[in-house]
Formats: C-alpha cells, sequence, structure tokens
C-alpha cells in the first residue's frame, strides 16, 4: 500500500494518459494514480477503466473519478484532496497529464516531504533561473513575471507561485479550509501556496525541468494569468483580516 496518491486532473488526454500512467507505476518508489476526469469527449476516461484491469490486480492503485462536465482546475483538485483523506493518503501529489512535469520528479518532491521534513515542495521553474523547454518567450515572460508579481505583493517566499507541480503533507490540506478555496483556475494554484504559507507550514523549491506538451492541446490562456494576478490583491487584502491557526 502506497502513502502518496497523485491526482492527475484530465480534459481531452486520449494521448497522453495512457504513457503518463504506464511511467507513473514503472517508478521504483510506489505511488497510487487518482484520474479526475471532467468528461472528455475524446475517451479518456475509457483509457483508464481499461487500464484499471491491467493495475489493479493485487491492490487497487488506479483510481477514477468521472465529473460531468469541465468544473475547474480547483475543484478537480478538492475532490482529489476528499478522496485521498477517506483513502487516508499521508501525501498528495498533483502534476499534469501532458508531459510538461517528469514523472521521475515526483520521488524528488515526495523526497522533500518525506524525508526532508518539508510540509509542501513545489516543482519549481524559476527558483534557479528559467527552467523551461518548447515555450515561446512571450509565454515564458507572462508566466515568470505574474508569478514575481505575486511574489512581490504577497510576500510569499516562492519563485514559481503558479506551479501546477507539487506534493502536500496530509496536514497542510486538513488545515486549510478546502470549503472556502476561492479559485477554480490556475490561480487555484497561487491560493492553495498562499494558504499552506499564511498557516505557517514549511514550504520549499525542487527545481525542475519543464517541458511544454508535445501532444493534446493545452488549455493555458492570457485569461488564466489575468485571473491571478487580480484575484492575488483581492486574497492578499483579504488575509489581512484573517486568523489563520492549524487544525
Amino acid at each position: 500500500m502506497s502513502n502518496a496518491l497523485v491526482i492527475i486532473p484530465t480534459y481531452n488526454e486520449k494521448e497522453n494518459i495512457h504513457d503518463m500512467i504506464h511511467e507513473v507505476f514503472s517508478l521504483p518508489k510506489s505511488f497510487h494514480l487518482l484520474i479526475v476526469d471532467d468528461g472528455s469527449p475524446d475517451g479518456t476516461a475509457q483509457v483508464v477503466k481499461e487500464l484499471q484491469k491491467k493495475f489493479n490486480t493485487s491492490e487497487v492503485k488506479l483510481h477514477l473519478i468521472e465529473r460531468s462536465g469541465k468544473l475547474g482546475l480547483g475543484t478537480a483538485y478538492i475532490t482529489g484532496f476528499r478522496f485521498a483523506f477517506d483513502k487516508h493518503y499521508e501525501y498528495v501529489l498533483e502534476m499534469d497529464c501532458d508531459f510538461s512535469h517528469n514523472p521521475k520528479d515526483l520521488i524528488r518532491l515526495l523526497a522533500a516531504c518525506e524525508e526532508g521534513g518539508y510540509d509542501l515542495a513545489v516543482g519549481s521553474r524559476y527558483s534557479n533561473g528559467v527552467n523551461v523547454v518548447n515555450w515561446p518567450m512571450s509565454r515564458v515572460l507572462m508566466s515568470y513575471f505574474a508569478s514575481k508579481y505575486v511574489r512581490f505583493i504577497t510576500r510569499m517566499p516562492i519563485h514559481d507561485t503558479t506551479a501546477g507541480f507539487v506534493c502536500y503533507r496530509k496536514t497542510v490540506l486538513q488545515s486549510i479550509h478546502l470549503e472556502n478555496i476561492k479559485f477554480i483556475g490556475y490561480a487555484f494554484q497561487i491560493e492553495m501556496k498562499f494558504l499552506a504559507w499564511k498557516y505557517k507550514f514549511k514550504l520549499t523549491e525542487v527545481p525542475i525541468i519543464f517541458t511544454d506538451r508535445t501532444r493534446g492541446q493545452s488549455k493555458m490562456s492570457a485569461g488564466i494569468f489575468k485571473e491571478a494576478v487580480l484575484g492575488v490583491l483581492f486574497m492578499t487584502i483579504h488575509s489581512w483580516f484573517k486568523n489563520y491557526a492549524k487544525v
């Protein structure tokens, strides 16, 4: 039985999901996987169901939650967090399905928490320069300076504030009141890190190389970053009037 659950939200990831699942289960460290699929019309969920027959033999380690439509990245992860609570996983990891996050880095993220004593480990593109491959310069600059802006406004000691490749210790997610999370898009990632920091958990960044997808269609847009940039102001101001106490 693994103590670590990897949550992967999917929408139209049929081209990547088969290889991603095989890559995660081929790692020398045992991880369980939860795919949260938002009604992908391309049949992503069906691929997962077929692979469940292969991998869920001696133990159930490939899980699938199917939702009725595109309900937002944040709600997909929160659904996954609650699943992790029910199944008593000690560590919960987030990653994308498109191989922009290298599955091998899951081991380093988990080790930062499990062995290094951190509560939240962030797979960071910007903690050691700019480690992004195959992105156009306009997108690199937009992402990089969005994180710089968030760090400046919030004073949060994280270089890659919008990163979606992270490992949480369970106690972090239990202390954050998930029902009060405001953002459902990519700004969700900022809010979660911000709350973990405000609750005085130990945060660290693990340098990674981020490689843009080669198969499937990106869900990123300028509007997503606009949401993050504007929303962080309200999030920070709201935090001035709130008391943060761990459960």
